[in-house]
């Protein structure tokens, strides 16, 4: 079994759900309307009430979840805690009251997710499909065949945010309306053509947004009952008739999401012109279930990151020989210190696998060049939180220690390093080292244990180690070295 919790700008989440051979079947599902980016105040920072809102749903989640044997849980957060400017000192807080780490996810990976929820959900293994999602605070167009994404796209527009702008007080009118449709249009507009029908066959909506409209259209039996645009403009006549959110009164539309579903029906009527989509299948899958998928698809080995690493790898020249040995040893040599956790096992691989791909922009401090890449790049997969773990990996690859001092104070992290250098040390020297053949402990001070015709055998190992016994005693930690044998 597994969990996804989706810490949405609009409504929390809550999946659990159990993978039966084929399908990932749904077993619990909760929803708490938080409205996170209404809690944002003038200066963009979460205001004191919605942080509590958010602590008590955190907490509540984290009583469900115990009652279940889980294999894997994962929570993640978007455009809200994306935008906040207060989510970094709030995040300790939140991972305390839910008891799990949280990622805010990139709009890009959120898409991403998304349209993984979106494939495994659909029996057209080849389909060429738009996926498009309209959430609280952003909305992702996806392009893709089958369970291959071919172009994602995140854009900072939401439900809340249209609605709290251009209707004000709950108020509805047609200049309203048209004033919320033509800023939508704006956002879409230069970023269209790629998503244009020629390219897909299929359109589908996969948030509760788009779901809810398309559910007030069928039951109200508006327009021809589907999610067109002329349905869309027949729910905007009703909704303007209306002429306040408070008097809305329709079948399929619960009281509580009426002041956020006007803006969202006014982005959808955007993209729907904008994209010239004749008709759109909603369906009940999404960012939940995509987060499910991942964790299945990691569970079994085929960890899209791995894909990230090594196709980030080819694109910027790295040696794929070099690295690939770095990482063999660097993973060697983590495991002999026994770290506490397995926290950087794959990060550091993966780091090593990358380790050079700064030389692509200058042989010069390409350490630094390829942390910035590291850090920066798009990674389908990596959360914004690994990939910053990564990037310090690799900085500290090389060079002095003092410019990740602080993070060495994760005696585990400290050990990442510890091998990513020595895996370099032995490969810049030509060792072709067994690392069963030496020793390498990690407590108060590194010892390490090599034998001695290696050293002899090669000339230029005495000098590293002792450049490198230097650089961590300006840290504050003492590395013994001992040739035996």
């Amino acid at each position: 079994m597994y969990a996804a919790v989706d810490l949405g700008s609009n409504s929390f989440r809550l999946h659990i759900g159990q993978h039966d051979g084929e399908a990932i079947r749904v077993l619990k599902s909760m929803r708490e309307p938080i409205r996170l980016a209404a809690g944002l105040d003038a200066d963009g920072n979460l205001t004191e009430a919605a942080m509590q809102a958010a602590l008590s749903c955190l907490k509540n989640f984290r009583a469900t979840l115990a009652g279940y044997e889980l294999e894997a849980v994962r929570v993640v957060a978007t455009s809200a805690m994306r935008v906040a400017r207060n989510s970094a000192a709030f995040l300790p807080a939140a991972e305390l009251a839910i008891g799990y780490p949280i990622e805010i996810i990139s709009g890009e990976e959120e898409g991403r997710l998304i349209y993984m929820g979106v494939a495994n959900a659909l029996a057209t293994p080849g389909e060429r499909r738009l996926v498009m999602d309209i959430g609280g605070g952003s909305t992702e167009l996806i392009l893709g065949r089958g369970q291959d994404i071919e172009r994602v796209e995140s854009f900072s527009l939401g439900t809340v945010k249209q609605s709290l702008l251009f209707f004000v007080g709950g108020r509805i009118d047609a200049p309203s309306f048209e004033a919320a449709i033509l800023s939508a249009r704006s956002h879409f507009e230069d970023a269209a053509p790629p998503y244009h029908p020629q390219h897909w066959k299929q359109a589908y909506g996969s948030s509760g947004t788009i779901r809810t409209i398309a559910d007030i259209i069928a039951k109200n039996k508006l327009g021809k009952g589907d999610l067109s645009a002329a349905s869309l403009e027949a729910l905007k006549q009703r909704f303007i008739a209306f002429g306040h959110v408070s008097r809305i009164e329709m079948a399929g539309l619960r009281p509580d999401r009426a002041s956020t579903i006007i803006g969202g029906l006014a982005i959808l009527i955007a993209m729907v012109h904008e994209l010239d989509i004749p008709a759109m299948q909603p369906i009940e899958a999404g960012l939940r279930m995509g987060v499910m998928w991942d964790l299945y698809l990691r569970s079994t080995k085929r960890d899209r990151r791995e894909q990230s690493v090594r196709g980030l790898a080819q694109k910027f020249h790295a040696d794929a020989g070099r690295a690939g040995r770095v990482a063999e040893d660097a993973a060697a040599l983590y495991l002999q210190m026994k770290p506490a956790s397995d926290t950087y096992s794959r990060l550091l691989y993966w780091s090593a696998l990358l380790h050079e791909v700064g030389l692509v922009v200058a042989q010069t401090g390409y350490h630094k060049h390829a942390a910035y890449l590291v850090e920066n790049a798009d990674l389908p997969g990596f959360t914004t939180r690994e990939q910053k773990a990564m990037s310090r990996l690799v900085l500290a690859q090389k060079g002095n220690l003092r410019k990740v001092a602080d993070a060495l104070a994760d005696p585990d992290f400290a050990k990442a390093v510890v091998a990513l250098r020595l895996a370099i040390l032995f490969m810049h020297s030509r060792i072709e080292l067994d690392c069963a053949e030496l020793k390498l402990r990690m407590k108060s001070r590194i010892e390490l244990e090599i034998r001695r015709d290696v050293v002899s055998d090669h000339p230029t190992v005495s000098y590293w180690m002792e450049k490198e016994q230097e650089l961590w005693d300006e840290v504050g930690v003492d590395f013994s070295i001992r040739a035996n044998g």
